[in-house]
């Protein structure tokens, strides 16, 4: 509870305690009536000067508008009884303004336990990055002016600040504020380090890989600072909703005010009962106002991306968060997505499919690759080189071309080498052998003659079965996978994890194309995602309704296309991200037939007499409350 809210919370017990207090104390007449002054003043000064300013900004019609109309009006009834011999009833103004606040304080208590969710992830942004000097002294500098490449040194307990890769020691990192998984993870020199985890034992040397504004850490803030800013049609539609509304409700109290009255007097020439008909144009006033509406949507929404956030998966707004709970079509990649990524060189075979025995031959052929895959990241690039197991000679190499969705060419010791898939072998003019074994084939051909394949076998992720099980569970109709790979990988995959459709050597282009015929035949309200990591998947992304990125290993542009991020790339997220979307939008529905429902009714009760200012003070207030409460629910998805 921050400073202002225990300010609120001290004014609201104050408040109460006075109010009791002088029920019982013997006292009349103006003296009461300047004290109960006083508690509504202490109790609503905020809200009667940001109705004052509203005023002077011609925004009017707003809940602090109703709520000082409404609460001055009974004074006014208070005093009017008081003037005619009765007791006046002061009491009904404080209680309306006493628990109107006391709704805002849950809302506020609401809305910062949500943002202190979110604003866990701020923790990560470290303060500065350890550079030693040429005496060997470690200075702190600020992260923004550390340069690609420079080593930095993480002690423990200090936070990863630029992404990199060890150059020197080893240790556990607390990843938790990035993944939401507790565990803490081992590193050791030559592995890749995100920026935002805490070092906990041993001292790091990491040669940094990208800029501080590049690195994990500020896109992981910037699409939590983003976040807000993107509503939902839900709440758009509240937001245009109560524009209309509470000027209407505010027009149909002052007809209810004074048309009854005027029409007993005129038309009947009975007493008109001004007091009896402005009561009840008050308590409609009260009734009316939206605040359950307009206060409980947009927290159910926030509430919801916090609690995401707190799972290790970033939605980029509240628009995202309703559509992806539509979700009934997830298509896939496979590469990093469903599988891990990790290639091995299981088998090197000739142009006729036979397995080469000689280890000069199988040197030649390995050696090739890797130097035309020198400076490419792809895995399989990776793999074929960690599987050479040399150090590269790049002055070996020249004219590298990297053919999107084919592979690469490049000059080698004068050679003309192409490395990549059957496409690739095709466009070459170049008949390609069928390989005998399931994996992934990287063909070679060398001076324009075909040398042979390179079988390289991918690792299904350990949870990618029960992924897919878990999203047929959150109410998924169709699974797809799309991937660039060879027909028998691609259905071999499939198989394993029990996915519907599978469409394989497919180009990027090729990948559009597929989402957009998915897109075309989804039915009415139903959404298609996609999810993806690499380079190459972030047409796909923004192409989608929802684009899922996997963003502890995937690429910085399919990070910035995606509309979520899974930041520790496990597949079971994507189902934890559709429930809790399903449940904030099922608490967002559950507020508003709340809200109209009670209000409706109240309000008709109100115009006809029945209800008197208790029950409006439910109506509004009440209501408000419940509804924060139950949007506060949306936070509580650990256990989805």
């Amino acid at each position: 509870m921050n400073k202002k809210q225990k300010k609120v919370l001290a004014r609201i017990i104050v408040s109460a305690i006075l109010t009791a207090t002088l029920e019982f104390l013997p006292i009349d007449g103006w003296l009461k009536l300047a004290l109960y002054v006083g508690i509504y003043i202490l109790i609503g000064y905020d809200i009667l000067r940001k109705a004052f300013r509203g005023m002077l900004n011609r925004r009017i019609f707003d809940e602090n508008f109703l709520m000082v109309v409404a609460t001055m009006g009974a004074f006014s009834l208070a005093i009017y009884e008081m003037n005619n011999g009765n007791e006046g009833d002061f009491t009904e103004a404080i209680a309306v303004m006493l628990l109107y606040q006391v709704g805002e304080f849950f809302q506020s208590y609401a809305v910062g336990k949500s943002r202190r969710d979110i604003s866990s992830l701020m923790d990560i942004r470290p303060d500065y990055a350890n550079v030693e000097d040429e005496h060997g002294n470690i200075e702190q500098v600020d992260p923004d002016d550390v340069e690609t490449g420079q080593v930095i040194i993480v002690r423990p307990g200090e936070k990863v600040p630029i992404d990199g890769i060890v150059v020197e020691g080893e240790s556990s990192l607390n990843t938790t504020a990035l993944t939401g998984e507790s565990l803490p993870r081992s590193i050791t020199a030559g592995e890749e380090i995100m920026s935002g985890c805490i070092n906990m034992t041993g001292v790091l040397k990491v040669k940094t890989t990208k800029e501080f504004g590049e690195s994990t850490v500020s896109k992981i803030l910037e699409l939590v600072e983003d976040s807000a800013t993107h509503k939902s049609k839900s709440e758009d539609f509240i937001a245009r909703f109560a524009r209309v509304y509470t000027p209407a409700v505010c027009y149909g109290a002052l007809a209810l005010a004074l048309l009854p009255p005027l029409f007993m007097m005129l038309v009947m020439g009975d007493d008109p009962g001004w007091e009896t008909w402005i009561y009840r144009a008050l308590t409609f006033l009260v009734i009316s106002c939206p605040c359950a509406l307009v206060v409980s949507i947009p927290l159910t929404f926030f509430a919801g991306i916090g609690g995401a956030s707190n799972q290790g998966v970033l939605v980029k707004g509240a628009n995202i968060l309703e559509s992806l709970s539509k979700v009934k079509t997830v298509v896939m990649d496979k590469t990093g997505t469903l599988t891990l990524g990790v290639f091995e060189v299981t088998a090197m075979h000739d142009g006729d499919d036979h397995d080469r025995q000689d280890e000069d031959e199988k040197q030649r052929l390995i050696e090739m690759a890797a130097l035309v895959e020198c400076a490419s990241s792809h895995p399989i690039s990776k793999s074929i080189q960690r599987a050479y197991g040399k150090a590269i000679d790049h002055s070996r190499v020249s004219n590298i071309k990297e053919l999107g969705g084919l592979g690469i060419t490049a000059t080698v010791d004068g050679h003309d080498v192409a490395v990549g898939n059957e496409k690739l072998m095709h466009t070459l003019g170049l008949e390609s052998c069928h390989c005998h074994m399931a994996g992934t084939l990287v063909h070679i051909a060398i001076d324009g003659t075909y040398a042979g394949h390179i079988v390289l076998g991918d690792l299904v992720k350990p949870h990618a079965s029960e992924a897919i099980t878990a999203l047929h569970q959150a109410g998924v109709t169709s699974t797809v996978m799309l991937t660039g790979d060879s027909d028998k990988v691609a259905r071999e995959v499939t198989s394993q994890l029990g996915i519907g459709t599978v469409y394989s050597e497919l180009l990027p282009a090729d990948k559009v194309a597929r989402v957009e015929e998915l897109l075309a035949a989804a039915g009415k309200g139903e959404k298609v995602a996609f999810v993806g990591d690499g380079m190459n998947d972030a047409p796909v992304l923004s192409r989608a309704d929802i684009g899922i990125a996997m963003g502890g290993v995937g690429s910085d542009a399919a990070i910035e296309a995606a509309d979520v991020v899974l930041m520790d790339d496990d597949p079971m997220k994507i189902s934890k991200a559709m429930r809790i979307a399903s449940k904030t939008m099922a608490i967002v529905w559950q507020n508003i037939i709340m809200a109209f429902g009670v209000k409706g009714v109240c309000l008709l009760l109100g115009a006809v007499g029945i209800a008197n200012m208790w029950l409006a003070i439910f109506a509004d207030t009440g209501i408000m409350i419940l509804a924060v409460l139950n949007a506060i629910r949306a936070m509580r998805v650990k256990n989805l």
